[in-house]
């Protein structure tokens, strides 16, 4: 989630001078920005209920979610790196073995996040989920172990729709955040700053109000802190805490990890980090005026889930001109939706081209770029992205179950069928003309009607 900025210094934009969206419209947009898409059947029925009703079912919903009870978690082992036995070292064979058994546990861990992702009915802790993966961005590639990225995965989850200072608790010690910014290695003999500089510039407070030294004194703070090479859990070793008392943000006092948290998310500057952060993915790269930055910060004191119901009463929610580009994951997840396709469900051949697609877009979960996350905006439109993005669309398109409807459906009709299908509120004349040239293959038409502007982009 690089590139984003502050809520400091943003100045009020009049309501009065947006073009506000109508309520379909703004249904529409709510499905893409709390869910992955609303589209066919599933649209016509929420825009019956209305904005009022839907939004309540996506921040209160009732029952179980079937949809995420048909995707449990995958059983990954905890599999110890091969290790020097009697002074020896691991061979080349057993070191191979290990290296391929975390490849299959990656991409079986992948495939099973993209299926949950399709097939929660509650779609709203999903798409938070996801949120929270591109905030506290870890990587597969330098933790190595795909049991301690579903255990992120899993806490992410969990605490996905409710207050922050928890959340920001549980990361500062997960064992996958350890790892990838060597918290794991940070003693009182050789303290290590990466996890507290990256925990107070991107993850809590943002550029500017702390100091080197309180960087510094933060990561006294954190030492200790390892993960058990044993079963994977975080374990604390006193013997390897930096004890004493310490200056953090104009504070003294004997802060561990735990304190050091509640020190940071106590400051004026991080709710409105954090607030920041939820805006410029699900509304506007133009941070919230600061009327508006007092009713969220209102609503983020009772947590996530209220302060997104507050992000989407704002008027900029509603505001015509703040479309968003759909990040490759959420496009992906949002058309197998549309089509019901699961991942899990195309065969082993067709899954694994489906992830090299989605890496060749440069967007694979649990593979975040660095620990600022991903872009946002037109860099997801690249031509060099543009092939993988029209492969992953034939080959969602292909098996696509549909109904009755579309077959029987003269070609002359098609664009009408494909646009209520995909829940495109209507498609430009360049569209439609290209969407018709190939109306008499569906499955194709389909394709090049989810790589249009009108589909990518979040409008």
């Amino acid at each position: 989630m690089g590139g984003e900025c502050s809520a400091s210094g943003s100045e009020s934009v009049d309501p009065g001078a947006m073009s506000q969206l109508s309520e379909d419209a703004v249904v529409r947009r709510l499905g893409d920005r709390l869910g992955f898409g609303l589209a066919g059947n599933a649209l016509i029925k929420a825009r019956q209920h209305g904005l009022t009703v839907t939004l309540q079912d996506y921040v209160s919903p009732t029952g179980a979610d079937a949809g995420a009870d048909q995707t449990p978690p995958p059983e990954l082992p905890w599999i110890p790196r091969p290790h020097a036995v009697a002074g020896g070292k691991p061979s080349q064979e057993e070191k191979k073995a290990w290296r391929q058994q975390m490849r299959q546990q990656r991409e079986q861990l992948v495939l099973w996040w993209l299926d949950r992702m399709v097939q929660a009915d509650h779609q709203l802790r999903e798409r938070v989920t996801w949120f929270w993966h591109g905030h506290f961005a870890t990587s597969v590639r330098k933790v190595r172990m795909p049991s301690l990225m579903l255990r992120q995965n899993q806490t992410l989850r969990r605490l996905a729709l409710g207050l922050f200072p928890p959340l920001a608790q549980a990361m500062i010690i997960d064992p996958a955040m350890l790892i990838w910014l060597d918290g794991n290695d940070n003693t009182a003999k050789a303290p290590n700053e990466n996890l507290s500089r990256e925990f107070l510039e991107l993850f809590t407070l943002g550029q500017g109000p702390y100091t080197e030294d309180d960087v510094k004194q933060a990561a006294r703070a954190l030492t200790g802190w390892k993960v058990n090479r044993a079963n994977g859990s975080a374990i604390f070793r006193p013997r390897l805490h930096d004890a004493g008392s310490r200056h953090i943000l104009g504070q003294d006092g004997e802060f561990d990890a735990s304190s050091f948290v509640e020190l940071v998310v106590s400051q004026p500057g991080c709710a409105a980090f954090v607030i920041s952060r939820v805006w410029f993915r699900l509304v506007s790269a133009t941070p919230p005026g600061p009327a508006a930055m007092a009713r969220l910060r209102q609503a983020h004191e009772h947590g996530i889930s209220s302060l997104l119901e507050a992000v989407v009463s704002e008027p900029a929610f509603q505001d015509e001109a703040n479309s968003l580009v759909k990040q490759p994951v959420e496009w992906a997840v949002g058309l197998m939706r549309a089509l019901d396709v699961r991942p899990n469900e195309l065969g082993y051949k067709q899954a694994r081209h489906l992830l090299a697609n989605l890496r060749g877009m440069g967007q694979l979960p649990f593979l975040p770029p660095s620990v600022g996350g991903w872009p946002s905006g037109a860099g997801w439109l690249t031509t060099a992205a543009a092939l993988s993005r029209v492969q992953t669309a034939r080959l969602i398109a292909e098996p696509a179950t549909l109904t009755s409807d579309g077959a029987r459906t003269p070609t002359r009709k098609r664009v009408e069928y494909v646009r209520r299908l995909l829940g495109v509120d209507h498609f430009s004349t360049r569209s439609a003309d290209a969407i018709s040239q190939v109306a008499d293959r569906l499955p194709t038409a389909i394709a090049v009607a989810a790589c249009s502007p009108e589909y990518l982009v979040s409008g």
